[in-house]
Order: C-alpha cells, then sequence, then structure tokens
C-alpha cells in the first residue's frame, strides 16, 4: 500500500534530509528542508520516475489537471505536518478539503496529498502524518524577500509593488467570489511566495489556506464574540488582524473585509517591509490592539525618490477601523488598476 510505505519510509531524520518517501503510488527523493515552523516541516522533494518514464510522463503528470503546474525537473515542495491528536487531523483535513475549492493561477495548488497513521514512539508523539505536496518557489516568502532586501536598504519600485498587491487581489477576488465566499483569514507577507522573473515584476502567489473558512458570520452574543476573538488569536496573524476580529461586538456581521484590512497592512508591507501597526510592539507602553483598533498608522523614511502619496491614500481607504465602511475587493481591484495605469512604466 502506498500510504502505508510512506510513513515507513517517511521516518528518516529530517536534519539530514534524503531519504524517499511515498505520496500514494509516487515515490519521491527528499532533496533538502526548506523550512519549519510547530509541527509542520517543509522539503524540497524530487520526484522519482523509472529509467522508461520522464519527468513530463510521471505518476504526478497523470494525476495533476493544470499541466501548468507540474516542474519542468520533478521537484516540489512537501510538507509534512506530525498530527498528535483528533483536533489537528480534523484541522489538516479541514486544510485539504478547502484547498481544494480554489484554483486560481495567483493561490497555491495542493497537487497531492496523504494522512498515514503511525505509531506513537512514545507518550504525546503523534499517531498520524500528513504529506501535503505543492509547487515549488525557491525564491521564497515576501518576508524572507524582505529580510534579504533590508540588508542593503534596498526597495520594491512602485511598479513592482502595485504589480505584486495586484496579484494577491486577483487571489483573493477569486476566494471571495466563490459561493459561499471564503476569507483567506492570514493574508500576510510570509504567507506570499515570490518567483522573480527576468524583465517583468515578480510573481506573487498566496499560499496556506489552513486558516480560510466561509467569510460570513453572524455573531449575537457576546459569547459568540469571544469565541471568534479566540479563534483569530490563535489563526490571523496579531500585526495584520483586523480590528473587529481584536474586539468584536456582540451583534456583528462579519465578512470577507477582514481579509480587506490585511491586504492594506499587507501592502504597506510590501513597500515598508512591516506590518504598519508594529511599530507599537517596540514603544515603551505600546499596544498593539490599541494601535490597530484606532488605526494609528506611521509612515516610515521609504526609498528616495519615496513612494507616491497615491499608495499612502490608498493604504488608508483599506485600514478603515469600520468593516462596514472598508470598501470589497472588486473596488480595491478596480483603484490598483488605475494606479498601475498611472505610475507603471
Amino acid at each position: 500500500m502506498g500510504c502505508t510505505f510512506s510513513g515507513f519510509n517517511a521516518m528518516y531524520d529530517a536534519a539530514n534530509g534524503g531519504g524517499d518517501v511515498w505520496i500514494n503510488d509516487i515515490r519521491f527523493k527528499i532533496v533538502r528542508q526548506l523550512g519549519e515552523g510547530g509541527f509542520a516541516y517543509v522539503y524540497l522533494v524530487k520526484e522519482v520516475t523509472s529509467d522508461s518514464s520522464s519527468i513530463s510522463a510521471g505518476g504526478l503528470a497523470k494525476k495533476v489537471k493544470d499541466p501548468s503546474h507540474l516542474s519542468d525537473d520533478g521537484t516540489y515542495a512537501m510538507k509534512k505536518v506530525l498530527i498528535r491528536n483528533n483536533e489537528q487531523l480534523e484541522l489538516v483535513r479541514e486544510e485539504i478539503r478547502v484547498s481544494s475549492l480554489f484554483s486560481h493561477r495567483n493561490l497555491l495548488p495542493l497537487l497531492d496529498h496523504a494522512i498515514i497513521s503511525v505509531k506513537p514512539t512514545q507518550e504525546g508523539s503523534w499517531n498520524h502524518e500528513a504529506y501535503l505536496l505543492f509547487p515549488v518557489h525557491l525564491d521564497g516568502t515576501l518576508l524572507d524577500n524582505f529580510k534579504a532586501m533590508s540588508a542593503k536598504n534596498d526597495f520594491f519600485s512602485t511598479s513592482d509593488v502595485l504589480q505584486i498587491f495586484r496579484q494577491l487581489c486577483a487571489g483573493l477576488e477569486h476566494m471571495h467570489s466563490l459561493e459561499p465566499p471564503y476569507a483567506h483569514n492570514d493574508v500576510k507577507p510570509g504567507n506570499v511566495l515570490l518567483t522573480h522573473r527576468k524583465g517583468e515584476s515578480p510573481l506573487a502567489i498566496l499560499m496556506d489556506f489552513g486558516s480560510a473558512r466561509p467569510a460570513r458570520r453572524q455573531i449575537r452574543s457576546r459569547s459568540e464574540a469571544l469565541q471568534l476573538q479566540e479563534w483569530a488569536s490563535e489563526h490571523c496573524a496579531a500585526p495584520f488582524r483586523a480590528p473587529e476580529l481584536w474586539d468584536c461586538p456582540s451583534h456583528a456581521d462579519v465578512d470577507e473585509r477582514t481579509d480587506i484590512w490585511a491586504l492594506g497592512c499587507t501592502l504597506y508591507a510590501i513597500m515598508y517591509g512591516v506590518s504598519p501597526f508594529e511599530y507599537a510592539l517596540g514603544e515603551s507602553g505600546g499596544s498593539l490592539q490599541l494601535a490597530i483598533v484606532n488605526a494609528q498608522i506611521k509612515w516610515p523614511a521609504g526609498p528616495k525618490p519615496q513612494y507616491p502619496e497615491a499608495l499612502h491614500q490608498f493604504v488608508t481607504w483599506m485600514l478603515q477601523p469600520q468593516p462596514s465602511v472598508r470598501p470589497r475587493i472588486d473596488d480595491i481591484i478596480f483603484h490598483v488598476d488605475k494606479l498601475i495605469s498611472k505610475f507603471s512604466q
């Protein structure tokens, strides 16, 4: 059985890399570890094909609906999740289910997956492992790029800022236009993959749908409001979390405009490398929550020449504390296209 063999072969030393893993009936060689966080590890893997078959005719090529998602050299990113209890197991299953709902060039596609049972090696250790396979983007995330650019005091051009942002809008528009609409709930630079392209702006792809849920929720009691706040504290990165997820009224209609707030924070971050509210973390007596719920934005020194004031106004428009007056994704796309026409070369 492919899945059982997968679990057997996956018991390699993650630090040393190497070894093979099976996802269903397809075999992959682990090349190296790309990252880790929580109970998840991400590896660069390469599909192993028989000598008589090429990568383009390999096992994965027969399973993937969109051939543009296939790698020319057979390399992919594999996320391995160690699952300790039924709650974590259901979260992974939900991530797999939700990922299958989306099909857009600016949303990272799930190519294949497997969840297998393993025998716990000691009390409290994991009892399942999940393997999720994705296209690989070795230029890293926006966050990775910020770190490299900050070391050189480098910034994205106005044109690149707008083009990266426009792609994120396109991916979110796809999610928000489903029936029912889905919110990503964790839009942030660490969840945006970049691929640099010669002679054009980077390709931007939104990833990690572990927090994505139907966007529209009716809150009708204090208990429901507190439950939403608790959920958000676990699933939505604090510097990018919308005000209504910090302090939810007892009677509220929460919708996909929580993503618009995070999108505004992310546009600011594409320009300056951080959320517009992280300054509060470094101030004596500062409060991230207060800075967010009051939309207290500070504009740092940026590149010379500075970004156009129209970009600052655009960010401010998205960061309206009252969600009822915050724009929707189609409004955002209309205005970013006007800005692209004005400022892109």
